[in-house]
This record gives C-alpha cells, sequence and structure tokens, in this order.
C-alpha cells in the first residue's frame, strides 16, 4: 500500500472514530435536557405513544409466548455505514456521514462501524471499489452486522451486486428517511403521502428469487378454466408491479380528495385576510420548540430527526394586536428523495401560501450554509421561491460569540434566537411583525350598527387609528387592505 493510499485510509478511519465517539444515540437524541421545556411546550400527548413504539437494545424478538405479540419490541437493527469523498471535502463528507448515523439511530438501528472510501466516482457496480467491497464483507461477518447502509441513493443494480458480495441487507439513504416517514407519521393524510413515497421507491427496485420470477400456467394447472385460457400469464414480479401501480393510482386519488379540505381553510384564512406565516428549515433545527414558544402549541419537540409531519397551524398576535397564523412544517435534509417532496406537495403548499417564511437554522450545526442550500432548494421547488424570507438562527445558546459573528456576517439581517431560553424571541415577534404585509389604504367611514361584520373585520388584522361611537353608527379612521377598502366604500365620509 503506497503512503498516500495510507494517508487517506487513516484519514477516513478517523473520520469513523469521531462519528462512533460521538456519544450514545447521536448527540444524545432524546435527551430530558434537550427535549424542551414545559412552560412553554404544552401538553404534547403523543410523545408517550411514539415513546411506546421504540426499539429498546437487548431485547429479541423471538417470542416466549404467544400472547406476547402485541407487547414485543423490537431488538436494535445492527447496522454499518458507508460513505465516499473525493467530489466534496473530508469535512462535508464527515458531516454527511455524521447525519446519516442520526437518521439511522433515529430510525431504530445501532451504528456500529463505519467505512469511508476515497474516491472521485461511485463504483458503477458495487458503489465501492471491489477490494473496499471484500473489506466491507469481513467488517460486516466481524460484528456481526445485518445492515449495510450507503450515504447516497443507490442504483437497484448496486445495491443488489453489494448485497451478493457482503451477504448482509444492503439499504441507502432514501430508505433510510422513508422509514423514518412511515413511524412518525401520524394523520390519514400523512400516512398517505408516506406509502405513496415508499411505492414511487420500491417500483423500480423489485427483485424476485427462483421459483417467483417463473410463469403463472394457465388451463387446468390454473384452476381448471379450460380452452383459451392456457397460456404463459404474469411473472410473480410482473403481477407485483401491476398491484404497486393500482396502489399508487388509489393513493394519488386519496390525497387529492384530502387537499379541498386543506384548501379550503386557507381560503377561510385569506377571507379573513389573516397573513399566514410558514416555519420552514432543515430537520432538528428547533422549528417545533419554536413554535411552541410563540404560541404554546403544544406540538411534540423532540430531539430526533423528522420528529413533526403533519403541520400545525395555529393563531398569534402582533403587539400593536394584528392577527396572523403560524405554521410548523415538515424539516428538510441534504438529499431529500424526490419522492418525498412530491408526495407531500400539499403539505409544502403551507409553505408556498404564506407571505412570509420563517427560515430556522441550527446554529450549532458545523455546517449551517449547507443546511441553508438545502432548504433553499426545497422552497424553490414548492414555488415558494419569491416568498419574503427571514434567516432565524436557533440554539443560539449553544455556540460562542465568535460563531455567532460568522454566522451574522453567513445572513446580514438574521435574527438569532434561543426557543429553548427565550434570548431573542421579542426581537423575533417584532421583526414578523414589521415584515408582516401592511394594510394601505386610507379610510374615514362611519359604519351603521347594521354591519358590525365589517366593524369586526377592521379589529381582525387592520390598523384603527381613530374609532367614535355616533348615533348614527361607528365612526372609523383607519389603514386597510384593499380588498376592504372596496367593501367599505359605501360608506366613506368626509372628516
Amino acid at each position: 500500500m503506497s503512503e498516500e493510499q495510507q494517508t487517506s485510509r487513516d484519514r477516513g478511519e478517523a473520520v469513523i472514530d469521531r462519528i462512533l465517539r460521538r456519544g450514545a444515540k447521536a448527540d444524545a437524541l432524546d435527551d430530558a435536557a434537550s427535549v424542551g421545556n414545559a412552560e412553554f411546550d404544552g401538553d404534547q400527548f403523543e410523545r408517550e405513544d411514539r415513546s411506546a413504539l421504540r426499539r429498546v437494545a437487548g431485547l429479541s424478538t423471538e417470542l416466549q409466548d404467544i400472547t406476547d405479540v402485541e407487547y414485543r419490541q423490537l431488538r436494535l437493527e445492527k447496522v454499518i455505514l458507508i460513505g465516499l469523498w473525493g467530489e466534496q471535502t473530508l469535512q462535508e463528507a464527515e458531516n454527511s456521514l455524521r447525519e446519516l448515523a442520526a437518521l439511522a439511530e433515529t430510525a431504530g438501528a445501532e451504528v456500529l462501524d463505519g467505512l469511508l472510501q476515497r474516491r472521485a466516482h461511485p463504483d458503477p457496480a458495487t458503489y465501492l471499489g471491489k477490494g473496499k467491497a471484500q473489506e466491507l464483507k469481513a467488517m460486516v461477518a466481524a460484528v456481526s452486522a445485518d445492515t449495510v447502509i450507503a450515504d447516497t441513493e443507490l442504483a437497484p443494480s448496486q445495491r443488489r451486486a453489494l448485497e451478493d458480495v457482503v451477504n448482509a441487507k444492503v439499504i441507502d439513504r432514501t430508505a433510510v428517511i422513508l422509514d423514518i416517514f412511515a413511524q412518525h407519521a401520524k394523520s390519514r393524510e400523512g400516512k398517505a403521502q408516506v406509502e405513496l413515497a415508499q411505492l414511487q421507491y420500491l417500483l423500480p427496485r423489485l427483485r424476485g428469487w427462483g421459483e417467483s420470477m417463473s410463469r403463472q400456467a394457465g388451463g387446468q394447472a390454473a384452476g381448471g378454466v379450460g380452452m383459451g385460457s392456457r397460456g404463459p400469464g404474469e411473472t410473480k414480479i410482473e403481477l407485483d408491479r401491476r398491484r404497486i401501480n393500482t396502489r399508487m393510482a388509489k393513493l394519488r386519488k386519496q390525497i387529492a380528495a384530502m387537499q379541498p379540505a386543506r384548501e379550503t381553510k386557507r381560503a377561510t384564512r385569506k377571507k379573513n385576510q389573516v397573513p399566514a406565516v410558514a416555519i420552514a428549515g432543515y430537520t432538528n433545527a428547533g422549528k417545533s420548540s419554536l413554535l411552541n414558544r410563540l404560541t404554546q402549541a403544544g406540538v411534540l419537540v423532540e430531539n430526533a430527526l423528522f420528529a413533526t409531519l403533519d403541520p400545525t397551524v395555529r393563531r398569534a398576535t402582533t403587539e400593536d394586536g394584528r392577527e396572523f397564523t403560524i405554521a410548523d412544517t415538515v424539516g428538510f435534509v441534504r438529499n431529500l428523495p424526490h419522492q418525498l417532496v412530491e408526495a407531500f406537495r400539499s403539505t409544502l403548499e403551507e409553505i408556498a401560501d404564506s407571505d412570509l417564511i420563517l427560515h430556522i437554522v441550527d446554529a450549532s450545526h458545523p455546517d449551517p450554509a449547507g443546511q441553508i442550500a438545502t432548504v433553499r432548494d426545497v422552497i424553490a421547488e414548492v414555488n415558494a421561491g419569491d416568498i419574503k424570507e427571514l434567516v432565524v438562527f436557533n440554539k443560539v445558546d449553544l455556540v460562542d460569540d465568535v460563531t455567532r459573528m460568522a454566522l451574522r456576517g453567513l445572513e446580514p439581517g438574521c435574527i438569532e434566537v434561543s426557543a429553548y431560553s427565550g434570548e431573542g424571541i421579542d426581537q423575533l415577534i417584532r421583526a414578523i411583525a414589521d415584515n408582516l404585509p401592511e394594510p394601505d389604504v386610507s379610510v374615514t367611514a362611519l359604519i351603521p350598527y347594521s354591519r358590525g361584520d365589517l366593524v369586526s373585520k377592521l379589529h381582525l388584522n387592520h390598523r384603527i387609528e381613530f374609532l367614535e361611537h355616533r348615533e348614527s353608527g361607528s365612526f372609523i379612521r383607519a389603514k386597510v387592505k384593499p380588498e376592504l377598502a372596496a367593501e367599505l366604500a359605501a360608506f366613506q365620509v368626509e372628516e
């Protein structure tokens, strides 16, 4: 082995050692000190349900008694991570692999070891080179791993070829993300969206073994249906493909049927002229914690990736009395599977229909610029790139002054907050108020008491400068939006 190869190998092993040393459960996922504060996080009723489904180390799936079937818990799956670095820097490769370790542990796995190869491009056959694939096989056998997880989306042929070499299950980053989504989806719409994304991922990766590929017989062998029915029939894999396509078509219809309900809610908010704020950002950046801090929403807060899948919309009020809605949305991650962006498009419409995007960034993350770029890519995919954006660095209580200075240089005009300690929250509320659309049409009107609905609308989301109740009605001088100005035109008066 040459000196350069040895140096490259040592650096790769050093990365794996740092990732495996980072502490239990990927920087203490589920650490009680990092999952919120009861003063503003609300009841979070689903926390107990989710904990009941958690996989537990040391428990076997083998049943001692048939009556245990409803109560058993799955043992932790033992995994090895693999990745490449060549086109990206070693620091970027380490951040990506560290994130994959957190994804694997959130999905319910125990990361045993890892393999990082310096290579400009993946091997078209097995992703890793021939020698590294054999090294991986020995590593799998040595630690008795169940699964190998690749830090990319593998082609179906690469996955099959690597499985044949290492004699263990091989999955990719996309499969892990889909598994987490399947575990955390709670609403009917969320479950349908996840299932659709899983089927889209599975369809090109169907694989048959031995007799499962054989053709179905016609005639008597198929049930004695007689002449005219004999023929080769469908293969098992063709039958699976047809069933998957049928199920996908049904799911798309279900998701389309659920969309009007969400659109109706948004239309009601627009009719009442209530501005909408959407919280977007990288997964585990603290979006739900911030929503709870601002509105006491009681949304589940968990130091885990993709804890939130179903959007939550709450109403809040600015200091000058204007109402607005604020929506918590699903988090993003680098290399987010395209199937998920498509399946969750209806959920992401909360971002596209908002007046202001609160872009939450984890200030303590080693690569905040990469997180910002990833989130902006997804925002552009859902046609929300033109909406006003306010960058908010959360978790600033975990960083030093030098890092804060660097963050201000990265995003001038950003807001620094801590949802945990409350630092910067007042400044954030003022910034939201300053960036909401302002009513800009001056109106002076005498509204009869029979039209109390118009007075109610004025109080909702417009700036009332003067109000006096007179004998013939309510005399109001206010700044309103053009839509309401048209309704008040019949009652305008001179001062």
